[in-house]
């Protein structure tokens, strides 16, 4: 299709291989209420698992003191499609195992959420308001939920463990730029969250159980997954 004169498509794809233009592919110019057609091609992103992965399993490893680190060992399954132009992954189920034992499911059909399960119960929570009408996981449901209600409202003593609190992001961002506070999820924490994202994706893709060393960032004793770890770069925009 021609390129549009309001777009410069080289600059737009970036570092990614040069491939002729479509307007599905990148984004209709007459609508932004949808998801836009590159979050569906695999050239520009890995589908639901990051795309939603990353808002969530950085909650997961934060329950989890986890966040600065990641999984050992990480399988699952996926369904790819067989031709047409999207093809990231559609219905999924992956897993990971963390050194301090604790296993995290990842499913497009479980609820958008979080679902923290230990021996006395269990605590689920998600954001407040659906984002798109394409939202994985069904309907929107209440954003904080326990087995027991009264998990929500038992008070954490002084010597238990307390998070960071913050007021809600936009602002937590801004007053980081202000005042120098400290943000819910710096650089790190938002890279390790991503990066996970990335390792239930190729497993995925190899269709094997992965072993891998969270402090290397490094698959353990398998070239073929080390070797999906990046990608080339055009070297005009080569970062």
């Amino acid at each position: 299709m021609p390129v549009p004169s309001n777009l410069n498509y080289d600059a737009w794809l970036g570092t990614t291989p040069e491939i002729p233009y479509t307007e599905i592919g990148v984004h209709p110019q007459d609508s932004f209420e949808n998801r836009p057609g590159w979050l569906r091609i695999e050239q520009f992103g890995a589908g639901m698992i990051t795309g939603w992965g990353s808002h969530h399993i950085d909650t997961a490893h934060w329950g989890m003191d986890m966040e600065h680190s990641g999984p050992v060992e990480i399988w699952g399954k996926a369904e790819f499609p067989k031709s047409g132009l999207w093809d990231v992954h559609g219905a999924f189920e992956t897993h990971a195992r963390y050194a301090n034992g604790v296993t995290m499911t990842v499913s497009g059909a479980l609820p958008n959420g979080v679902k923290f399960i230990g021996d006395k119960g269990w605590i689920f929570v998600t954001r407040s308001g659906a984002v798109t009408a394409s939202d994985p996981g069904g309907p929107q449901i209440d954003p904080l939920q326990a087995s027991d209600p009264k998990i929500l409202t038992s008070v954490i003593g002084p010597n238990e463990v307390h998070l960071l609190k913050v007021p809600e992001q936009h602002r937590n961002w801004l007053d980081a730029i202000k005042t120098g506070v400290p943000v819910s999820a710096p650089a790190e924490i938002g890279h390790r969250s991503l990066s996970t994202c990335l390792l239930h994706w190729t497993a995925m893709k190899t269709g094997r159980r992965l072993k891998w060393d969270p402090k290397a960032e490094r698959f353990i004793g398998d070239d073929e997954a080390n070797a999906m770890l990046s990608r080339p770069q055009r070297a005009k925009y080569a970062i």
